[in-house]
């Protein structure tokens, strides 16, 4: 399963590559630290060096609208159905297979 996104403030992507310029640490062990993946905390570090001050100007991606929310929510809530009914037909054959013995 998929996990949801993470979204990071500005503060945060400037201070994981202050530490990563400060050099005291490797990469990994940086983005480790910090809860992220090491190839984020490099492409955070590329955008700095490109745009400087004006690096991560916004909030990431914009959320999805219309239709394709709706799609997505009736999805999960649809998923989040089946996932339970599963649970219950495991539940079931392990009770009938007990039976059987």
């Amino acid at each position: 399963m998929r996990k949801e996104r993470q979204a990071f403030s500005r503060e945060f992507k400037v201070e994981a590559v202050r530490l990563l310029e400060e050099g005291k640490k490797p990469a990994a062990e940086v983005a480790r630290e910090l809860g992220i993946r090491r190839n984020q905390l490099y492409k955070w570090k590329e955008a700095t060096d490109k745009q400087g001050g004006e690096a991560f100007p916004g909030q990431g991606r914009r959320k999805s609208t219309g239709t394709q929310a709706e799609e997505i929510s009736k999805l999960k809530r649809e998923l989040e159905r089946v996932k339970e009914e599963n649970e219950i037909l495991k539940k079931a054959a392990a009770f009938f297979a007990r039976e059987l013995k």
